[in-house]
């Protein structure tokens, strides 16, 4: 089944609305990459007007960066402290923007979206 982004069939009532269109391509919605810990995996996806995304679905490293020598490091994951997201999230440890992640350099905060980008990005916060 495919997920749509488009205006529900539906008012608040829940009477139906007549549709003006049918469905189109740019209103297709795909499920969340719910990036976890384990060997590399990545698919890239075509958006709207030919760019791409890249779906990271599982990761082992992450590229931290230390605020105050201001230099990054490429640090091992070993796993999800807390994800402000969803307390599921951190139980199943997926890794999204603000989680904090166990590395082998000390606690960092995600900073981008890896879902997205295919990589991710953290600031460390402790060591």
């Amino acid at each position: 089944m495919v997920t749509f982004q488009g205006k529900s069939g539906r008012i608040i009532s829940g009477g139906k609305l007549k549709s003006s269109s049918q469905k189109r391509k740019r209103q297709l919605g795909r499920p969340a990459a719910e990036t976890q810990i384990a060997d590399e995996r990545k698919r890239f996806v075509r958006t709207q007007g030919g760019n791409y995304k890249i779906r990271l679905f599982r990761t082992k490293t992450v590229s931290v960066m230390n605020p105050s020598t201001g230099k990054a490091i490429q640090a091992e994951i070993t796993d999800v402290d807390t994800n402000p997201a969803s307390r599921a999230f951190s139980r199943r440890r997926v890794i999204t923007k603000g989680a904090i992640l166990v590395t082998s350099v000390g606690k960092a905060r995600v900073t981008n979206k890896p879902g997205k980008e295919g990589f991710v990005n953290a600031v460390l916060i402790s060591e």
